[in-house]
């Protein structure tokens, strides 16, 4: 059995189906449930000055919520929405976290996927520092095939940090 179908036979979810652009979190609103992908793309994004920044994509398997909004109970800093056609199954944060207090692998599960975010938000972080876009692009060309494969390009440059415009030309002197 599928590490993500044993959790998810543990949790008592609601299960969705996702039309694309629906969006599961407003910035502003307090996080109250956690999702866990079992089919499709999500994406964290805020607005800066009218753009759109697009800052982490989600894939099958991945847990996704505004965990500080989850876990301190505060108004998000940015919304959750949806880029394709998306099966998850949603649980309630109270259940959630009585969830894990009960399920040791569970919890060990989702500190183990919290740690993984932990880490791709610092690889953004000094690869905006370090990197040109160029190498930004082909950064994730290489770690993220995936993301290349399944997302509109206008998101894929807001997450690099580039215009569209900038990131045809950089797909167009490969």
């Amino acid at each position: 059995m599928v590490l993500n179908e044993y959790f998810s036979s543990l949790i008592e979810t609601e299960p969705l189906s996702i039309l694309p652009k629906t969006v599961l979190l407003e910035e502003g609103k307090v996080a109250d449930r956690l999702y866990l992908i079992h089919k499709g793309c999500l994406r964290l994004f805020f607005y800066n000055e009218g753009k759109d920044i697009t800052f982490q994509f989600f894939f099958e398997g991945d847990f996704v919520a505004s965990f500080d909004s989850l876990y301190k109970r505060q108004p998000s800093l940015f919304f959750l929405e949806s880029i394709e056609t998306t099966e998850a199954s949603a649980i309630k944060r109270d259940d959630f976290y009585h969830l894990i207090e009960k399920r040791p692998l569970l919890r060990e599960y989702y500190e183990e996927k919290l740690i993984e975010r932990f880490h791709v938000y610092q690889q953004l972080f000094l690869s905006r520092i370090k990197n040109t876009p160029q190498q930004r692009y082909e950064e994730l060309l290489k770690e993220h095939p995936d993301i290349i494969q399944r997302v509109p390009q206008h998101y894929i440059a807001s997450y690099l940090g580039i215009t569209p415009v900038s990131l045809s030309r950089i797909r167009n002197r490969r």
